[in-house]
């Protein structure tokens, strides 16, 4: 057994493509052979990770990697308040929402006030954000009878079967629901001047009809906030109030999915639906909100969820336990204390800066956009048709990883550049990374 080629990751591990030594690859056959087929393996020359500290992860040989892609950690590796509260909290009483306990009220209290000015009133906890978005579609169907959906065309919402029929990103391998309508993400780099939140609005209003004509009830139109896996698409603020209207006015929910924009990284807000000034019927929650330890959620009305609770149980063994609230509680309680909010956006800032710099002498460099500590580098075959580079996006990932630093890519195109660093990240570590990305650039170009 080897190692499956993706076809949807740019950069991915495939067989013979790379050196990666004797000790490597025997540990990759051993993977294989014990794990399965259906696993991936990110970089070329894949990585054995044996410890984290802050932004950085550190290999079996002593190699230092600046993660600036994996926002699981958002406050980076064995953050020391993280690792005390679920230290603590472990040694003191592990058990689930069947039994009283304060911390879930307390986290469910503290995420609520985040949200003022909505409707949002109760926190549902699950163990994983695909969950969470899972959740959130049986809620919207039952509070509008409708099972139709409406999620941008290179979007990812998740891996359960329901989800997966509403994450085009996944690949063609990866069927669509009937129910699903695609719209294109709202890039103001490709829409030559347009208007984007009307074409955004019309686009989902389109989509809508679609629906309705082929007898199909609309039931939400859900969307990450920052549009990450369509190239991070931010800008400019606001644009998605026409399309919420819309799907409200066809008795559908809008939910925000901010599992990558959520818990601070926009720089300004806690999420990013708040930029856009909307208000959804559901936010769901995952990836960041435990820094490591499984938790995830969603925040959502009474009015959205009040059918739901009278006719369905939901019970989730592992959602709500005690060590990952304690673990969430600590979450908050850094993103305040640290004051990583504003850190996001002041470090992001100079690190989209550098980057902007870059583009002056690299012609490859199409767009730099970005909000907080969340940066997209369009990477083009030519900048006046601005024809996606997928190959050279490809081979600039894996450089960047060969020098130490850890990035992805995400996008239609396969070739936008995502760089999603621990809201950590200080001064320094920006350097390395624009030096390293110019560096790259600059070798992918020369065939290096």
């Amino acid at each position: 057994m080897t190692s499956t080629i993706d076809l949807n990751m740019v950069n991915a591990y495939i067989p013979g493509q790379a050196d990666v030594g004797a000790e490597t690859a025997a540990t990759i056959a051993r993977r294989d052979r014990l794990l399965g087929p259906a696993y991936r393996l990110m970089y070329e020359r894949p990585l054995h990770i044996v410890k984290g500290e802050g932004a950085w992860l550190i290999a079996s040989d002593g190699r230092r990697f600046l993660d600036t892609y994996n926002n699981v950690t958002s406050l980076g590796h064995c953050h020391p308040r993280v690792v005390e509260a679920i230290t603590r909290q472990v040694a003191t009483l592990a058990t689930n929402t069947r039994y009283l306990h304060d911390t879930i009220l307390e986290l469910a209290e503290r995420l609520l006030a985040t949200v003022p000015g909505t409707d949002l009133a109760h926190l549902m906890l699950t163990c994983t954000g695909s969950e969470a978005n899972d959740l959130a579609y049986r809620i919207a169907k039952v509070r509008t009878g409708g099972t139709g959906i409406i999620v941008t065309e290179t979007a990812y919402h998740g891996f359960t079967d329901a989800v997966s029929q509403f994450s085009p990103s996944l690949g063609v391998s990866v069927d669509l629901g009937a129910h699903v309508r695609l719209v294109p993400a709202p890039s103001a780099y490709h829409a030559e001047g347009a208007d984007l939140a009307d074409r955004f609005t019309r686009d989902v209003e389109a989509a809508i009809a679609d629906l309705k004509r082929h007898g199909i009830k609309p039931a939400m139109l859900i969307v990450d906030s920052v549009f990450t896996s369509d190239g991070i698409l931010p800008d400019p603020a606001g644009f998605l109030k026409g399309a919420v209207a819309a799907i409200r006015d066809a008795g559908g929910l809008f939910i925000a999915d901010e599992v990558q924009p959520g818990f601070g990284r926009t720089g300004k807000h806690m999420w990013g639906f708040q930029r856009h000034g909307v208000a959804p019927d559901i936010v769901t929650m995952g990836k960041p909100m435990g820094n490591g330890q499984p938790i995830a959620g969603l925040l959502v009305t009474q009015d959205a969820v009040a059918q739901f609770g009278r006719d369905s149980r939901y019970f989730n063994t592992f959602a709500g336990n005690t060590v990952s609230c304690a673990a969430a509680v600590a979450v908050l309680d850094a993103i305040e204390a640290e004051g990583l909010i504003a850190h996001a956006a002041t470090t992001g800032k100079a690190l989209r800066d550098g980057i902007a710099a870059l583009g002056r002498r690299h012609d490859a460099i199409g767009d730099v956009r970005g909000i907080g500590m969340f940066v997209g580098v369009e990477i083009v075959s030519d900048p006046a048709t601005r024809a996606p580079d997928r190959a050279l996006t490809s081979r600039i990932v894996n450089l960047l990883s060969d020098k130490g630093i850890l990035i992805s890519a995400c996008a239609k195109g396969h070739n936008v550049l995502k760089i999603r660093p621990p809201l950590v990240l200080n001064g320094e570590q920006v350097d390395m990374v624009v030096r390293g990305l110019d560096e790259s650039l600059s070798e992918a170009m020369a065939g290096g």
